[in-house]
């Protein structure tokens, strides 16, 4: 069974913490179809959230085709997402990474904004322009590297001495 586990300081709502969390589980093999989730009580009890932010992550997890309230029994988990298994070798690299990064003495903020660097340099999702996004820069098949104005921007404000 899934534990959630809620960040009040993170910035992103509660709810959507659930629906994270659930997915993650997912993902990860964790759930699986069949499973139930915890009931909106049990949630309330070991996180002190209000009950109805419990049921909205529900709701929205039902939407996604992912969970089936069934009245009076539960929410049950229709379908997985797990694509990579929670042992799979990847996993056990990301693990030895982990690790890695800890002896360096990088705390949990380094570490998330080196591996959100890497996701987003990897996996953006480029515009039609070319460009992938505001922080980062695109090989376009028509000529050199370019990068997005707001980037430019952004370079600018961080060095004011810098006349470029």
């Amino acid at each position: 069974m899934v534990e959630y586990r809620i960040d009040r300081h993170s910035g992103v709502a509660t709810y959507v913490q659930i629906v994270q969390q659930t997915k993650q589980a997912l993902r990860l093999g964790v759930l699986q179809a069949g499973d139930k989730l915890p009931t909106a009580r049990e949630v309330v009890e070991a996180t002190a959230i209000n009950p109805n932010t419990v049921l909205k992550a529900y709701r929205e997890l039902e939407r996604d085709g992912l969970v089936e309230a069934r009245r009076g029994v539960g929410t049950f988990v229709r379908r997985g997402l797990n694509t990579t298994p929670a042992d799979s070798p990847l996993r056990a690299e990301l693990d030895a990474w982990a690790v890695r990064a800890r002896e360096a003495a990088l705390d949990r903020d380094d570490v998330a904004a080196l591996f959100t660097a890497v996701l987003d340099e990897h996996f953006a999702v480029p515009d039609p322009n070319g460009l992938t996004d505001r922080h980062s820069r695109t090989d376009r098949p028509d000529g050199p590297a370019r990068h997005s104005r707001t980037d430019m921007h952004d370079r600018h404000d961080l060095n004011p001495g810098d006349p470029s």
